[in-house]
């Protein structure tokens, strides 16, 4: 038996097919995963993300630290409080130890890091602190749900009370604001415009039972994993691990080199890289439009060139209708692949690593 959420009741009640996900038994889906997929593009859609981890960094160091922990600099959130960035922390060879997010409160930073590297991300976070004047606070008591597609901010502020919905309305994109018991911020995983919500266990549940009331879908984690897929969005441990440079992994963007006396952990090789001219691979999305699907793993063939890639994420598209991946390919691969699919090299188009952005196809 794994970890189990505040919702585990409701997810059973509401017949969730329940498998491990990183320690934690958490519904893959309630009956038909493309149908909650479609609700999510068109509608609005639920999760339970309650496994995520949520660490509050506060302090009279707290900047300073998070300066040296993280590869993106927090400096860039002190003009706008509630201010959320995406950022990798990065091991001294410059792999990813995990990806996460900040938020810049006041006075202190919220993070919100992933289940299955939680022990890992945890204790790398408490070494890195011991020269620093902070305190790391993990909040297990927290429970966190995901509200995502068009109509999911209006669902949420039709259920939520005064205060929580004016907090609702002044929220830009990629911000977080507090409001009578919720930290909401408008941040998510599947390329739709939505809410993240860290609040008390009680609450979630009475939250989620609204939110179903009131038309909103339950959705598993099988959904939440094909609209990532499709908003081209990276898996920790597919798309980036220990032994993967976030330069290699498309997050080249999340690296804030500007101010030269920062010496985040990492720097030193990411700066000799892309001195020597940046990887040897990069990441690229595949699209193949006839019966097959691609799956992380399969081998990639380039023509003319002695190296393999290798596809890190792949599903079928149920916004496209066709079979989509993301794969690790030499830098000088052109617009075609050979995958192996079945013991058969079947040519598949190269394209860039977003597929599906707010319900638009962008192959």
């Amino acid at each position: 038996m794994g970890h189990k959420t505040a919702l585990y009741d409701l997810h059973k009640a509401a017949g969730g097919k329940l498998v491990d996900f990183g320690g934690w038994d958490m519904p893959i889906n309630y009956g038909s995963q493309i149908e909650e997929h479609h609700q999510v593009r068109h509608h609005a859609g639920l999760f339970d993300v309650s496994h995520m981890t949520v660490v509050d960094v506060a302090g009279a160091d707290a900047r300073a630290y998070l300066r040296k922990l993280l590869a993106n600099d927090v400096a860039r959130l002190d003009s706008t409080p509630g201010k959320a960035l995406y950022s990798a922390m990065l091991n001294p060879e410059g792999g990813v130890i995990d990806d996460l997010i900040v938020y810049h409160m006041d006075g202190w930073y919220r993070t919100v890091v992933n289940c299955a590297t939680r022990d890992k991300d945890l204790a790398w976070m408490e070494q890195c602190a011991k020269e620093f004047d902070v305190t790391i606070s993990e909040r297990p008591e927290l429970a966190m749900l995901a509200v995502q597609g068009p109509a999911a901010i209006a669902k949420v502020q039709n259920v939520a009370n005064t205060a929580q919905a004016e907090a609702i309305s002044g929220l830009n994109v990629f911000c977080g604001a507090e409001a009578d018991g919720w930290f909401i911020a408008r941040t998510g995983y599947t390329g739709e415009d939505g809410l993240e919500i860290m609040l008390s266990a009680t609450d979630a549940c009475a939250l989620w039972q609204s939110l179903v009331a009131s038309g909103v879908t339950p959705c598993g984690l099988g959904a939440r994993d094909t609209l990532r897929l499709e908003a081209g969005m990276n898996l920790y441990g597919h798309e980036m691990d220990e032994n993967t440079s976030p330069l290699v992994a498309n997050m080249g963007w999340t690296i804030a080199l500007e101010d030269p006396e920062r010496d985040f952990i990492g720097r030193t090789v990411i700066e000799q890289m892309r001195a020597n001219g940046g990887p040897d691979t990069k990441l690229v999305g595949l699209v193949l439009r006839e019966r097959s699907v691609l799956r992380a793993g399969q081998t990639i063939s380039i023509a003319g060139n002695d190296t393999s890639g290798i596809i890190t994420s792949g599903t079928f598209s149920p916004t496209l209708g066709f079979s989509i991946a993301l794969a690790r390919v030499p830098r000088a691969t052109g617009s075609s692949v050979e995958v192996n699919l079945r013991n058969k090299a079947v040519t598949v188009e190269v394209v860039k690593p977003h597929f599906v952005r707010s319900g638009e196809a962008l192959v």
